[in-house]
Formats: C-alpha cells, structure tokens, sequence
C-alpha cells in the first residue's frame, strides 16, 4: 500500500466507507490524511488530531477543527471545537493497518500520556469545576491521556501534594485555574530535594481564573485566543518551552516567581480592591479611578542591574549590600531553607547596579507579557530571555495618568513619557511609606498575593511571608518548562 503520487509519499491507502460512501483516503508521510471530495480535503496529524479508537470495524478519529459563525473554517482564526471522523477500511487487515500506522504517527509526535491535573473549585469565577468537566476532561480523554485529577482544597495545597509527588509517573503537571495554582506548583517543586530533577517537569496551565496572565501570554504569542480548548490543545500536542523563574529573597525566606511583582499604584488596585469584589470585573476599574483621584506616592529606592542597551536608565551605584529578614513585623515564620533551590549562583556585588531614588506612582516588574487577560504589563517581555521587564512611573499628573492606565490593556502604555521602561538582570526594591503619611506603609503584590504588607496598609493585621522591607530578585534563565503553543 505504500506508494507516492502528486500528494507526496503516501504510507497508506485505501478506498473507505464514510456515512456509506466510498472514497479513496490516503495517510501521507507528511502526517496528512487526505481525500479528494468535500470542503476540507485533509487533516493535519500533528495539529488537528488528537487521537482515534477502533469503533467495531470502524475507525474514529478525535478531532479538533475551528469553526467560524457555525461553519467550518480550515486555516482561519476560529473557535476550536470537538469533531469526530469515521470511516470504515475496507478490510479487516486494512483496519489492522490503519491504526498500527496512526499510532505509531502519533507516538512520533512525543505527546504526554500521563498528566496530573489540578483543578481549583474556588479562585476566580469558582467555574473550574465546570471548566474541567465539560471542556478539559473531554478533550483529554480524546487524546487517550491517563489522567490523575487533584482538587485543591485550600491555599497552598497544590505546593504541598508536588513536594511529595513521584513525578517519574507523569509527562506533565496542569493546573485549570488562574495564575495561583501554577505558582504554587512551581514554589512546590523548587523546594523538593530534587528540585534540579523536578523544575524540568513539563507544566501546563488552562485559563479558568480571573487573572488568567500566563495562558494569555502564551496563547497570544502565536495569536490564538485565550480560550480553554486552545489551551488544552496546546498541552496535548507537547510541545515545550523554557521559562525563566525570578527568586525573589530576603534573608532566608524566598520565593520564586514566575509572573510579575508589584509595588505602589498597580499592587494596590489589585489587593485592595478585593473589599469590591461583589462587583465581579469591574471591580479593578472601579477601584483604579479611585485611587488615581486619591493618588498615592511612595518614598524608597529601586536598584537593579540593566540589561545591555538599557545601561542609561538611572544613576551608577555600588551594590545596596545584603537583604535580611526585618523583625520590625510580625511575619509569618518560615524555616531556614538549607534544601531546594537557592536561587541562580551570581556574584551580585560584582555586578553593575545603577538606582533610581523615589518617590514612586507604581513599580511594576514582569516576567511575561500579560499580567491578566486584559493587562498587557510588559509587551516587550519573553518567555526565557534571562531578564524581568521593569516598568517605572514617578512623576504624573492625574489625568495623564488616567491616560496610562487606560493604555495598559494594549501596552501602549509603555510609550508614555511618564513611564520608564527597562530590562533588568537583577533587582533590589526598597520600599519606603507613603509620602502624604509616613506612619503609612503599602503593599508588596507577587503573582497576584500578597508578599508584604506595610503598617497601615489594607488588611495589615495578616502575616504574610515577608516584612515590608528591602528584597531582592535575581533570574533563572529558562529554569521551568511549560507546554506552549509552538
């Protein structure tokens, strides 16, 4: 049956029966399958299957096809949806052959086969119970994954099950929430004693939070909505990318992040806007015209070390010296970490730190592009670069700022004349109190929590895992790897 034609080489053929009419159907090396009647005349392997099961003497493929307005729209940007193809060799030793052939097409690919899941009944819109039945579990039975699904029952449970998970059973971790529970994995894992071994695990996430920034940054990146069915494909298909991690310190409580860290205007609009939160969305709209109409400025210091080309910004200095743990708050204790990852091994003092001294609107510092699906923080921010996007405002005037922020949701901020932005390799921020109250402090935001809460700041009566204080950052280049869209 092997053969080749003006198609190209052709590792199988046959004339087969699809809803009673025959037609030839050709499985080419180049992983199509093709045949000549009908508006979509081939299927992809690689993009559009994602796996088959013999149906009696049927074979049914699981397909995933876009549609556009009810119709399908082969090669445009579309919904994605479930579609099943059958067709009945026409032979049983044809039928034999056709699954022995696509199997070993799809075993080709590298495709994961066993995933555990974990999926978060309470952050967000509390829809990821919904968003697993009903669109991942169905797309990943498809694809015949064996699945090990984990729901999370409270705040830290998802770091707490990979520290002790023998990854050496699974191809991959997904998360169905927001940002939250990817960070959780990623803290877990950084902190096991096989922390090297365990950060290559492959991890997946599916957008069913309200922030949602990395599944937005990573579907974007090749223009594909942010949509769940885009997302699951995505982890199906295998294919892999590095991504830096930031390990943000003071003293010997770290935490690695994989998002951004905020501090001033940005950090309060998020965390504080939490007491609106009945107002669903519209909350962080509603909450960021009050606080510009009651602006807050912060004093303290910003130190980090440029990236090449962006050596003009601020002022030379020599490095601010060591971060320690403050005992001026009651933080939440958190033991001397002599195991797991301790960060990338740099010589920070011998490193070139240039300052920028307050007082401060925002300080905003991302890792990817999208801080949540309407929030593109950094446009100019990659996956594995080796270095964070750092975004200054200082000095601006209410209404101009009005006009920044209104630009956020398209990076277009990043243009202003009030706002500076940089890339940096290392990073120091010294926070300070608020210059129109100095007995009050504010609040340092990391991958959507809260790391410090400063005296005086909302909800400053709970712990958190670090003081209001000096903390620094430094990059792992690509050290995490996730499942991305190409």
């Amino acid at each position: 049956m092997d053969r080749s034609d003006e198609r190209g080489p052709t590792i199988i053929s046959d004339r087969v029966a699809v809803n009673g009419t025959v037609t030839p159907l050709a499985l080419l090396s180049d992983g199509r399958l093709w045949w000549p009647e009908g508006s979509q005349r081939s299927l992809t392997i690689e993009k559009e299957v994602i796996g088959f099961v013999a149906d009696g003497p049927n074979i049914r493929l699981k397909t995933v096809v876009e549609t556009r307005d009810g119709c399908c729209a082969c090669g445009s940007r579309g919904r994605l949806v479930r579609n099943d193809v059958v067709f009945r060799p026409s032979s049983e030793e044809s039928h034999r052959l056709w699954c022995q052939k696509l199997r070993e097409i799809i075993d080709s690919l590298g495709r994961p086969k066993r995933l555990f899941v974990f999926f978060n009944p309470f952050g967000g819109r509390k829809a990821a119970t919904n968003i697993f039945r009903d669109q991942v579990k169905p797309l990943l039975e498809d694809a015949q994954l064996q699945l090990t699904v984990q729901e999370t029952e409270h705040q830290l449970h998802a770091k707490q099950v990979v520290q002790s998970l023998d990854i050496s059973k699974y191809d991959g971790i997904v998360c169905v929430s927001g940002d939250g529970i990817l960070v959780e994995v990623v803290n877990g894992l950084l902190q096991r004693d096989d922390w090297d071994t365990a950060i290559k695990m492959p991890l997946g996430v599916v957008p069913a939070g309200t922030g949602n920034g990395m599944a937005k940054s990573l579907l974007d990146s090749v223009g594909d909505p942010c949509a769940v069915a885009n997302a699951v494909l995505a982890i199906i298909r295998g294919h892999k990318r590095s991504l830096d991690v930031a390990t943000i310190m003071q003293g010997e409580t770290r935490f690695f992040s994989i998002l951004m860290l905020a501090w001033g205007l940005m950090a309060d609009i998020d965390i504080e806007s939490e007491k609106y939160r009945w107002m669903g969305s519209a909350r962080i709209d509603f909450y960021a015209l009050i606080r510009i109409f009651h602006l807050r400025h912060y004093t303290g210091c910003v130190y980090f070390v440029p990236a090449p080309g962006f050596e003009a910004y601020g002022e030379s200095t020599s490095y601010p010296g060591k971060v320690n743990n403050s005992d001026s708050i009651d933080v939440e204790p958190v033991k001397s970490q002599t195991l797991g990852c301790q960060g990338p091994e740099i010589n920070v003092e011998k490193l070139n730190w240039r300052v920028v001294n307050g007082p401060f609107i925002s300080v905003w510092l991302h890792n990817v592009p999208w801080g949540a699906e309407n929030t593109m923080a950094a446009p100019d921010a990659k996956f594995s670069d080796g270095y964070l996007d750092l975004i200054i405002v200082k000095n601006c005037p209410k209404l101009p700022l009005l006009s920044v922020l209104s630009e956020v949701n398209n990076g277009g901020h990043v243009k202003s004349p009030y706002v500076m932005y940089l890339k940096v390799k290392a990073f120091i921020l010294e926070p300070g109190p608020r210059l129109e109250d100095q007995e009050k402090e504010g609040i340092i935001d990391a991958d959507g929590e809260v790391l410090a809460r400063g005296k005086g700041s909302y909800q400053c009566e709970q712990k958190a895992l670090m003081a209001y204080d000096k903390l620094q950052i430094t990059v792992d280049q690509g050290l995490a790897t996730i499942f991305t869209p190409i």
